[in-house]
């Protein structure tokens, strides 16, 4: 018999035993059978962009004009997302770090939107006797599209294949890593990053004062980001916190560095938009803060992609197609800092969050660079809330 949660609420769904009371912090070693790489998924042909589009948007209605529009992000590629290429990456990375720690941890590889799907990757654990698995989800933060909607994916992967429940195919349990926004692993290539990226100013002869740091992430609808997070609000404040962090540590190291960083302001800005313009998003726009500080004197920007772990799309096109000739188009010297990537504090510090939850790590000894972690390993009741579609079961977390 599965006990009751200390809130009250029902078991968590598809959890495994330790996780299934819906405690914050799950401090009870499980024996995890894989990790499951979750990522969006990308096209990888120009045959493949439209469909895949409408995977994404599938259920808003969005008319095939608007699909054409951001289609040809992608054709300008080739019709090839990088993404699904950084995930075989990081994939192989993970592999070979668990390997060299002796740590016997198979994992496979699902997607949201695109081959391979999650359904598929669980199938493969299926087959291959695998019944608790551990999810790492490609995004850090917390909001609906960067937890939630992946809670709702597995969910709806074990339902499609029939492996949620008791029978023939056994049962499958998902539990989730807490988002990383502040774990060091994740927080140390962008701290490298932008001390380069301030060398490369100062190389241009550009004093640190006339310098700013555009933290940069993907916009929400206002709406989304103030039910981010059990108490609101949490997908801003998490940037807010980590880019305060880096910064702060690039200004402890400026003599080492030669790079004063406590002179060069920063901001938290935003991309990607993509809703109807009546729809309020998270301002302001990457591209219009450029413009702004163009006017008001500043010689250069370093560009921080805080909001993503890996060159995607999002970072190829928004960010280094259109951010960067928004700054030569008013002057501007220009750098965008390197995503994690397969870089090894980040990969290292995934293995650190799957062993958290192996071995029942103690909340007081997981590490965090901000006050607001370690986040939590189970989502709690009404954690980011998507207005328009309401709740969808989801699992790795207590109901709503």
């Amino acid at each position: 018999m599965t006990a009751e949660s200390p809130s009250g609420n029902s078991p968590v769904m598809g959890a495994t035993a330790a996780a299934s009371t819906g405690a914050e912090h799950v401090e009870q070693a499980v024996a995890y059978d894989a990790i499951l790489l979750a990522s969006f998924g990308g096209p990888e042909g120009q045959d493949d962009v439209i469909p895949f589009l409408r995977n994404v948007t599938r259920g808003r209605g969005i008319p095939e004009e608007r699909l054409e529009e951001v289609a040809h992000h992608y054709r300008a590629f080739g019709g090839v997302s990088p993404i699904n290429g950084q995930n075989r990456e990081l994939k192989a990375a993970l592999e070979a770090e668990l390997a060299r720690r002796g740590i016997d941890l198979p994992v496979l590889w699902g997607n949201r939107n695109w081959e391979p799907y999650l359904s598929g990757a669980l199938i493969e654990a299926n087959e291959r006797g695998f019944t608790k698995l551990l999810a790492i989800g490609t995004a850090a933060y917390s909001s609906y599209s960067s937890c939630r909607q992946y809670r709702e994916d597995y969910a709806i992967a074990l339902e499609e294949t029939g492996l949620g429940d008791a029978g023939k195919n056994g049962r499958i349990q998902i539990d989730k890593v807490r988002q990383f926004f502040d774990h060091p692993g994740f927080v140390e290539p962008f701290i490298q990053g932008v001390r380069q990226g301030l060398r490369d100013a100062a190389a241009r002869g550009i004093a640190p004062e006339q310098t700013h740091v555009l933290f940069s992430t993907h916009s929400i609808p206002t709406a989304d980001a103030e039910r981010s997070g059990p108490a609101g609000n949490a997908y801003q404040a998490q940037h807010l916190a980590v880019a305060a962090v880096v910064m702060r540590a690039v200004s402890e190291t400026w003599e080492e560095s030669g790079i004063d960083g406590t002179l060069t302001p920063w901001d938290l800005v935003y991309q990607s938009r993509s809703g109807p313009p009546s729809q309020p998003w998270l301002e302001p726009d990457v591209n219009e803060r450029i413009a702004e500080l163009a006017a008001e004197g500043v010689k250069a920007v370093v560009i921080v992609p805080l909001g993503f772990i890996s060159d995607h799309m999002e970072v190829k096109w928004d960010l280094d197609t259109e951010a960067m000739a928004t700054a030569e188009e008013h002057g501007m010297f220009a750098v965008r800092v390197p995503t994690p990537g397969v870089h090894e504090a980040f990969v290292g510090g995934l293995v650190d969050l799957v062993l958290e939850r192996r071995d029942g790590i103690p909340t007081a000894d997981r590490p965090h660079l901000t006050e607001l972690g370690p986040w939590y390993d189970v989502c709690r009741p009404g954690c980011c809330e998507n207005v328009r579609l309401g709740f969808k079961p989801a699992l790795a977390g207590l109901a709503p």
